[in-house]
């Protein structure tokens, strides 16, 4: 036998053996960055419970392929959000890391794992020092940009000709971002502009400083346990009955079960609602109260389409190691959503639509938020006409 033939004998030999060897299927690893601990706990709880219903709804396998999850708690602190990320990139080697509810421990982490080549997807935080010339291929967000929500509110406010709004929030970037969303598109005068200690519990100082400066309205962004101890403090002033409160992420869900009557009648805006009619949004909202017991908020619900997201992406991908082809399928924006309208803008924030929503107390005395009608249909961000991406 010729030296040729019986190299290609051992060639054919080689490649049969290498053809009957398995591929070892890629594993799918997300970090999930959420606040377990402390008081807004209660916000990061409904997260964690919807993502975890999103992945059984895929069968538990993100694009078909075997899924691993990390968790992560990040108290509310900056320095342990950073912390979490640095582990499960260095040691867990994620390809994605998502949660997020803090704007300010989203910026703490945003440039180093963007600069780490990893996705970070946000669920929650959407702060405008990310969205404009600091925008990242590899950063996407699936809830909103803080100014945008408060902007239908300024438009609301506007077209009912309320003329002078006392306007509150927490004293850190989200809050700067919602007040400064408001006053885009509230034409009248901003009778009083204060910022909160981020968890605060006592609001009487600033009830006494509103109730002198005499508004028409106020409008505030306090989420979670910061929300309910303000709204009852102000219905306890009896303030509620005589300047009207107007709000964004502050009566939902997770709110109306402490607050009941003191929250009826108030009006907020949001991009989401428990009773948005798209089959998405049913089964989600259907599935969530039987197995937890309660009416997700709208916490939850991106955290859900967060996994709906992923699991189409890297269907769509045909796998996590072709990160040009992930990150295309995820601009795409074509995911099985619970808000039925959405879609990408070039700088990975959400274009959607802006829905005024009313708390009202239902026949069985369950108290929820109604949807009165859209505000502004697909609306983007101020800030992405200042993001270098095209696409």
């Amino acid at each position: 036998m010729s030296k040729r033939i019986i190299g290609l004998a051992i060639g054919l030999a080689t490649g049969l053996a290498l053809a009957a060897t398995p591929v070892a299927a890629e594993t799918v690893k997300v970090g999930f960055i959420t606040t377990l601990s402390g008081p807004a706990g209660i916000i990061g709880k409904p997260m964690k419970n919807a993502f975890e219903l999103g992945l059984e709804h895929v069968g538990g396998r993100l694009g078909g392929l075997d899924t691993e999850i990390i968790y992560g708690d990040d108290q509310r602190k900056p320095d342990v959000a950073k912390q979490l990320t640095n582990k499960m990139i260095k040691r867990d080697r994620v390809q994605f890391i998502s949660g997020i509810i803090w704007s300010n421990l989203l910026i703490a982490v945003h440039g180093p794992v963007t600069r780490s080549d990893t996705f970070l997807i946000s669920s929650n935080a959407g702060p405008s020092a990310v969205a404009g010339k600091k925008c990242s291929e590899n950063f996407f967000n699936v809830a909103f940009q803080n100014d945008m929500m408060p902007e239908g509110m300024g438009k609301y406010m506007t077209d009912k000709k309320i003329d002078n709004v006392y306007a509150m929030a927490p004293n850190y970037q989200a809050g700067k971002d919602m007040i400064k969303g408001f006053k885009r598109m509230f034409k009248g005068k901003i009778a009083g502009e204060v910022y909160t200690k981020l968890g605060q519990k006592d609001y009487q100082a600033e009830i006494s400083a509103l109730r002198a400066a005499k508004p028409s309205a106020v409008f505030i962004f306090l989420p979670g346990g910061m929300g309910i101890n303000f709204i009852k403090q102000y219905t306890q002033a009896g303030l509620s009955s005589k300047i009207p409160l107007y709000s964004a992420y502050t009566v939902d869900a997770i709110s109306l079960p402490a607050l009941k009557d003191a929250a009826v009648g108030t009006f907020g805006v949001q991009h989401w609602s428990p009773d948005l009619g798209n089959s998405v949004n049913r089964r989600f909202v259907a599935d969530y109260r039987k197995k937890y017991g309660k009416t997700p908020s709208f916490y939850a619900a991106q955290a859900y389409d967060t996994v709906m997201l992923l699991d189409k992406a890297i269907r769509t991908a045909g796998g996590v190691s072709d990160r040009a082809k992930l990150r295309a399928a995820m601009r795409a924006g074509d995911f099985p959503t619970t808000r039925g309208t959405f879609k990408f803008n070039n700088n990975h924030f959400p274009i959607q639509n802006i829905y005024l929503r009313e708390a009202v107390k239902e026949a069985d005395g369950s108290y929820v938020t109604k949807t009165r009608g859209v505000i502004i249909s697909a609306h983007g961000d101020s800030y992405a006409k200042s993001c270098g991406m095209k696409w």
